[in-house]
């Protein structure tokens, strides 16, 4: 055989020889293409038909303007009032400084910022005598409220020009929450920053004081200097400004009415994800149990299924009530009818509502602590104290004990809040309950000065929601709120958990995580609670599981104050000072986090104390060093609270 390695022209003559058509890899890929090209044709699905949907009366418009200036120019308005508010009052604030605008000559709008393109902000120049003014509540630990999160998220990351562009505000907080007011300050700061003219001095509002009454003062100073600045006068106009009309339909389609879904119709009949708070989850109550052995309180363990839902609860006003409710009201329950707005401020989101609906909507058991011009004349403050307030007359009461005063429903929804969600912690693990959401809530009932029994709205609610054995699924409408009380991300980092009475309800969650944990055979650090009752044989919240807890070393310490067991009074933050040089081990050398849940106006603060007294006695500061020394644990996401006044 003749050698060709040294010649390329026989070499290149033998390959095209030896060398195939289809080499492996053509083969491979029509082999591949013929493949799928059979399975297209075998398995592919026809196109089915899109169906066509009809558009119902009933519904509100199907695209929602996100232009809050296109809106003021075609009402004619040059005020808007922008609201952050959790439990309403915010927006009920809102509302009212809408309406005062039509007293000084002026046409006003309040507005949701989490519905409208904020960053149109800069273009109110385009209106003549414009002003933003923004009523913003602080949430939680100095966070915003849910409707405002975007709104601050952009008000942080972006670099606008606000330059001639009007605003004020007022702030609503709590003084008893480490950041005091601090949304509203920070927006006000914010603005000003970037150009906006501030027309008035930031409205500071304490509910750990009288909310109302600081309102109420800023808004008599606030008016007087809008008139200053822009050169006009107040119209002298002081009877009352309609905002809604009344419409009776006698032939309608029962269908398309309106019957209490919070987001869009029939929302509760066909669910669909995703769920948050206008569109709520239904979840199945599966365990409905007294937790509390005696006493005359009832303490509840609820649990609910979520299965592939993420939720939070958003509750409906108590069904045992409304028949009673319109007896005082010139209405009939089976009554259909249009309640719009005038103009259109679009504060309902659907024309057609059955009437019994309209106390799911509405707050009929409101206190009137916000509600200065209701039904009474408040020039005999001392009057209004007492008759209304200290006697926690809400509006039911105060229509009951003047019998010849029956509202139209369209005055009654001038003044009345819209019902808001109540918010509870989760008192399970996600890793242990995957399915299913626990919450643990003592029901509100107490006795007035007029011997009327005044009941929570959710909690009474909540009670009566049993699950049943007959097929019939009884239901919590439902969404999750993001926190961030949660466990550290190190599970080797020890933990502090304060938490009396309820405030039980999210350290379950963690000492269930963390057992999940050790039996996946990791490491977690020292697992302290500090809980506190009144009585071991009465209200000693889980006690079975948290020995069982403590018997597996899941809990490293068990520690129970049992305040009325004894003739002086013992308190979690008593406790937490017994074993202060174990407490200051764990937070000062061994990183622990420390959290508390609960009472805001007394626990936290005397826990909060307890701490200061041991970072004094066992790390020898001073008072203000040791102020912030807690301090600087919190910025650091060490020292957390999820508190309620």
């Amino acid at each position: 055989m003749a050698d060709t390695r040294a010649d390329p022209a026989a070499q290149s003559e033998l390959m095209d020889e030896d060398e195939p058509f289809f080499s492996n890899l053509d083969l491979f890929l029509f082999s591949l293409i013929a493949g799928l090209l059979v399975y297209w044709i075998i398995f592919r699905k026809k196109a089915e038909p899109i169906p066509e949907f009809k558009k119902l009366e009933s519904t509100p418009q199907t695209t929602r303007e996100t232009s809050f200036i296109g809106k003021m120019k075609k009402t004619g308005k040059n005020i808007v009032v922008f609201y952050g508010s959790q439990t309403g009052t915010g927006e009920e604030f809102a509302n009212r400084l809408a309406k005062d605008a039509h007293r000084y000559g002026m046409k006003g709008m309040a507005a949701d910022p989490e519905e409208y393109d904020m960053s149109e902000l800069s273009r109110l120049t385009e209106i003549e005598n414009s002003i933003a003014i923004f009523c913003l509540a602080t949430y939680g630990e100095g966070d915003p409220t849910d409707n405002a999160q975007d709104f601050y998220d952009w008000l942080q990351e972006g670099d606008a020009d606000f330059s001639g562009v009007k605003y004020t505000v007022f702030a609503l907080g709590n003084k008893t929450y480490e950041h005091y007011n601090a949304m509203g300050k920070y927006v006000d700061k914010r603005l000003a920053e970037l150009g906006a003219q501030r027309i008035f001095d930031l409205g500071m509002g304490d509910d750990d004081g009288n909310l109302e009454e600081d309102f109420v003062s800023w808004r008599e100073q606030f008016w007087p200097a809008v008139c200053e600045h822009f050169g006009v006068e107040a119209t002298g106009e002081e009877s009352s400004i309609r905002q809604y009309e009344l419409k009776v339909h006698s032939d309608l389609n029962m269908n398309k009415v309106y019957t209490g879904e919070l987001g869009r119709l029939m929302s509760f009949e066909n669910q669909k994800p995703p769920f948050d708070s206008k569109n709520p989850f239904l979840a199945a109550v599966t365990v409905n149990r007294k937790l509390n052995k005696a006493g005359d309180r009832h303490l509840m363990h609820l649990e609910l299924d979520i299965t592939g839902s993420k939720i939070s609860v958003s509750e409906g006003n108590n069904a045992l009530f409304i028949g009673f409710k319109i007896s005082h009201l010139s209405a009939d329950t089976d009554m259909v009818a249009d309640i719009s707005c005038i103009p259109n401020l679009d504060n309902f989101k659907y024309d057609f509502l059955n009437i019994s609906i309209f106390f799911k909507y509405c707050s009929i058991l409101t206190n009137l602590t916000s509600m200065e011009s209701l039904f009474i004349q408040r020039s005999d403050d001392a009057l209004y104290q007492s008759w209304v307030l200290d006697s926690c007359r809400n509006i039911l009461a105060i229509l009951e004990d003047l019998p010849s005063l029956r509202p139209p429903i369209d005055h009654l929804c001038e003044l009345l809040p819209r019902l808001q969600a109540r918010y509870y912690s989760i008192a399970s693990s996600s890793k242990v309950h995957p399915n299913s959401i626990h919450i643990c809530a003592v029901v509100v009932e107490y006795e007035t000065k007029t011997g009327r029994v005044n009941k929570g709205v959710a909690t009474n609610w909540l009670k009566s929601k049993m699950p049943t054995d007959n097929g019939h699924k009884t239901t919590v409408p439902m969404y999750i709120r993001k926190s961030q009380f949660r466990l550290p991300f190190k599970s080797t980092n020890p933990v502090i958990m304060v938490g009396p009475g309820t405030g039980i309800a999210p350290f379950m969650g963690f000492v269930q995580e963390r057992g999940w944990l050790k039996e996946q055979g990791k490491d977690i650090g020292e697992t302290v609670l500090y809980y506190g009752c009144r009585y071991k044989n009465e209200d000693f919240l889980y006690q079975e599981e948290l020995e069982e807890f403590e018997k597996t070393g899941v809990l490293t310490a068990l520690n129970v104050a049992f305040s009325r067991d004894q003739a002086e009074k013992v308190y979690v933050q008593h406790l937490l000072k017994k074993n202060k040089e174990a407490v200051w081990r764990l937070v000062h050398s061994d990183n622990a986090h420390i959290y508390i849940c609960g009472d805001a106006r007394n626990m936290a603060r005397d826990v909060q104390n307890a701490f200061y007294e041991i970072a004094e006695e066992l790390g020898g500061l001073s008072r203000a060093q040791a102020v912030d020394y807690v301090k600087k644990l919190m910025t650091k996401g060490r020292y957390s609270q999820d508190v309620w006044s």
